[in-house]
C-alpha cells in the first residue's frame, strides 16, 4: 500500500515537470524571454535546464508506472530514485533557470548538488536492476 500511494507522488511530479518544462522551453524559445536570454548569453543554459527537466519528467513517469504495477520491498530503491530525481531537478534545473535570468551567483553551488541528486537517483535504479531477482516459476 505504501508504494501504491507513492506512485501518485511520482506521477504528480512527472506531470508538474512535464508541464512546466514544455512551458519554460516555449517561453525560452520565443518572445521577450528569448531576447533577454540571448542578450545575457544564457540561452544555451536555459535549454540545458529544460532538457534535464523534461528528461527527468519522463523518468519520474516511469517510476510512477513501476511503483503502481510492481510489488516487493526492493521497490524502496525505485521510490528513492524518484525522490532524488525530483529534488535534483528542482535544484539543478531550477538554479540554472534562476542564474540564466540574472539571479545572484550565490545560487550557483546549488546546481552541482542537484546534479549529484540526479546521479544518485540513477545509481539507485542501477542497483535495483542489478539486485532484481527472477520471479519463482
Amino acid at each position: 500500500m505504501k508504494f501504491l500511494m507513492s506512485y501518485r507522488f511520482a506521477l504528480f511530479w512527472a506531470a508538474c515537470f512535464g508541464l512546466t518544462g514544455v512551458l519554460l522551453g516555449a517561453m525560452g524559445a520565443h518572445g521577450p524571454l528569448r531576447l533577454k536570454l540571448d542578450q545575457a548569453g544564457t540561452h544555451q543554459n536555459w535549454e540545458t535546464a529544460v532538457h534535464y527537466q523534461l528528461t527527468h519528467a519522463l523518468a519520474l513517469l516511469f517510476v510512477a508506472i513501476w511503483l503502481k504495477h510492481s510489488s516487493g520491498e526492493s521497490l524502496r530503491r525505485v521510490l528513492w530514485a524518484g525522490r532524488c530525481w525530483m529534488i535534483g531537478t528542482l535544484f539543478f534545473s531550477g538554479s540554472i533557470y534562476w542564474l540564466s535570468l540574472g539571479g545572484p551567483r550565490l545560487v550557483g553551488p546549488i546546481t552541482p548538488l542537484g546534479g549529484v541528486a540526479l546521479l544518485i537517483g540513477w545509481a539507485l535504479l542501477l542497483l535495483e536492476a542489478a539486485w532484481q531477482r527472477k520471479p519463482a516459476a
